[in-house]
């Protein structure tokens, strides 16, 4: 997802569970998994290539940062771990075809509203058809230059992410369903993160001031 929209699901998602200071840094630390460096060789920060493993395992070795790091009073460092996960969490529905996986199990071929999307639904998570865009460089690298990338993208295999991401609303109807079921997915990535603290670190950890 592009940088705004990242900001926006985790402002959205923990707006009003952690204070200003607590959300800046979490917010900066999930935007900084988009610097050019962790765009090349880091397949686990976004699901990318159908490194679904490896982002998962990404996803838990930040997560089991936290609580460590709340112990020994580094609570910037813990705002930062959430904020990387989250990043991963989030990506998960805009590079991979969850959302049309759920779409096509829907009842009588409805389409519900896309806030209504489920973004933990284990028969689609363990889907063997579900997958990932993959890169295709050097080529796919052009498809990033606005200029030239309505040329580039057709020559693309239609499984590149180029094709397949949801990463901003200009790809389309099926950006809302990506972005719905991102916000959930953050707000649960908190939840499941704030059982394995105590009260008192999760007071510090949310804390409004």
């Amino acid at each position: 997802m592009l940088k705004p929209v990242h900001k926006e699901i985790t402002r959205r998602a923990l707006g009003e569970t952690f204070g200003p200071r607590a959300l800046d840094a979490i917010v900066a630390a999930n935007l900084h998994q988009d610097i050019l460096f962790s765009q090349f060789g880091h397949d686990q920060f976004h699901f990318d290539n159908n490194n679904f493993d490896g982002s998962r395992t990404y996803i838990e070795a930040q997560r089991s940062l936290i609580k460590p790091a709340l112990e020994q009073g580094k609570v910037l460092s813990a705002w930062q771990a959430l904020g990387r996960l989250t990043h991963t969490a989030q990506d998960f529905y805009a590079h991979t075809n969850y959302v049309d996986l759920w779409l096509v199990c829907q009842p009588n071929d409805l389409h519900p509203a896309p806030s209504e999307i489920d973004p933990l639904d284990d028969a689609l998570i363990e889907n063997p058809a579900l997958r990932s865009g993959k890169f295709y460089y050097p080529m796919e690298a052009f498809s990033f230059i606005p200029v030239i990338k309505k040329f580039v993208i057709p020559l693309l295999p239609r499984d590149s992410h180029a094709w397949m991401n949801l990463d901003s609303a200009k790809r389309g109807p099926m950006f809302e369903y990506a972005f719905y079921a991102a916000i959930k997915r953050t707000k649960y990535e908190f939840e499941l993160t704030a059982r394995g603290l105590t009260k008192a670190m999760k007071s510090i950890f949310t804390r409004r001031s």
